[in-house]
């Protein structure tokens, strides 16, 4: 199977095919999350950080993830990376959409519900970041903070983010955010999930005038 070209593509390419797909992914994304924090049972190691900070603060979760992505964006400059529209509705959409969602959607107390909403958000999750990388409309701000440093030191990918993770999960655990299976799994689940649903969802650019893309 030939891999996926998932490099960033002009906006100007097929705009309304993927316009309406990177939104729709990104408030996909803010939905799972709120859905991960409801549901009582762990979370990402970014979204751990995101609601330890909460926690400590008069700040709402979404406003939390808004401001930690910006600093973020910070962390690019001294990287050399550039921000592309979908890094600035990554920032926009995400922070918005998750406090929306946990606005009508209440904590759960009973494990079938928790634990619904547990594997049906680490599920959405999986969908909703193919769909928003799918796009091409450029990198959210953590993704580009990980290939950005990988690329400075010369560490794979795969070491970076695993560094950049273990990092913010232990800052976010000290600060009282939820760690618990549901960061077990969505460890072991998300890769190959987002794996699995990119063929399905990534725009694929013409490979030559006068034919449309995929």
């Amino acid at each position: 199977m030939t891999s996926l070209d998932l490099r960033p593509v002009p906006v100007s390419v097929r705009p309304a095919r993927r316009l309406p797909q990177i939104v729709s992914g990104l408030a996909l994304y803010g939905a799972s999350m709120a859905m991960l924090t409801r549901s009582g049972l762990g979370l990402d190691p970014w979204d751990v950080l995101h609601e330890g900070i909460a926690k400590r603060t008069v700040l709402s979760f979404g406003t939390v993830v808004a401001i930690a992505s910006v600093a973020v964006l910070l962390a690019w400059i001294p990287l050399r990376q550039r921000p592309g529209l979908g890094t600035v509705l990554n920032v926009i959409m995400i922070s918005i959409t998750v406090d929306l969602v946990r606005a009508v959607l209440p904590p759960q107390h009973e494990l079938a519900w928790q634990l619904t909403l547990m594997i049906g958000g680490i599920v959405l999750n999986g969908l909703a970041t193919a769909v928003y990388v799918g796009a091409r409309l450029g990198p959210g701000p953590r993704d580009g903070l990980m290939t950005g440093l990988s690329a400075r030191t010369g560490r794979s990918v795969r070491l970076v983010r695993t560094g950049i993770e273990l990092v913010v999960l232990a800052a976010g655990w000290l600060l009282g955010g939820t760690v618990g299976a549901g960061t077990v799994l969505y460890a072991l689940a998300i890769g190959p999930l987002t794996q699995a649903f990119l063929p399905l969802v990534t725009f694929r650019r013409p490979s030559a005038p006068g034919r449309s893309g995929v």
